[in-house]
C-alpha cells in the first residue's frame, strides 16, 4: 500500500561522468609524483602540483611544490607556493616560501611571503614582470608588497 516500486533502469544507459577537479579559474591541475624524475623542461597550461623531481627549466600558471621535491632550472609562473628544494632563478608575481623551502637562485616577485626558518641563497628583486609589462599595478604608496610571516 505505501511501498513504491523501483523505476527500471535501462541497461543501455551511460555511466555519468564525474566532474574532472579544476584550480584556478576551470584550468586543470596535473600532479608530479614522488618517484617522478623528469629531465627537460617543462611548458604547461595547467597548474602544476610537483612532489618529484625537476632537472630543467618549468613554465606554468600555478606551481605548489612539496616539501621533499627538488626543482633544478628556472621557475616561470603566475603563482607559486614553494617548500622544496630550488636550484634556479624563480620569477613568479605571487610567491609564498615556506619555511621547507631551500631556494639557491634569484628570486623575482610581485608580492612576496616568506615564512620564518626558509632558507634562500640569492638576490631577492621585486620586478618579476617588468620585462614582460612596463608599468605594474603599484599599491597606493608606491612601494612593492612584501609580508613576513612568523
Amino acid at each position: 500500500m505505501f511501498s513504491k516500486k523501483p523505476e527500471p533502469t535501462l541497461p543501455s544507459a551511460a555511466p555519468r561522468k564525474t566532474a574532472r577537479p579544476v584550480a584556478n579559474g576551470g584550468s586543470t591541475f596535473s600532479v608530479i609524483g614522488a618517484d617522478v624524475t623528469i629531465r627537460g623542461d617543462i611548458e604547461a597550461s595547467a597548474d602544476l602540483h610537483v612532489d618529484g623531481t625537476i632537472e630543467g627549466d618549468l613554465s606554468c600558471t600555478s606551481l605548489v611544490q612539496g616539501e621533499s621535491s627538488c626543482v633544478e632550472g628556472a621557475i616561470n609562473a603566475e603563482s607559486a607556493r614553494l617548500s622544496g628544494t630550488v636550484k634556479g632563478t624563480i620569477t613568479v608575481r605571487d610567491l609564498v616560501i615556506l619555511r621547507s623551502a631551500r631556494i639557491d637562485g634569484d628570486v623575482h616577485y610581485e608580492t612576496l611571503t616568506i615564512e620564518q626558518g626558509a632558507n634562500v641563497n640569492g638576490r631577492f628583486a621585486p620586478d618579476a614582470l617588468k620585462a614582460a609589462k612596463a608599468s605594474l599595478d603599484r599599491v597606493e604608496d608606491g612601494e612593492q608588497r612584501l609580508t613576513l610571516a612568523g
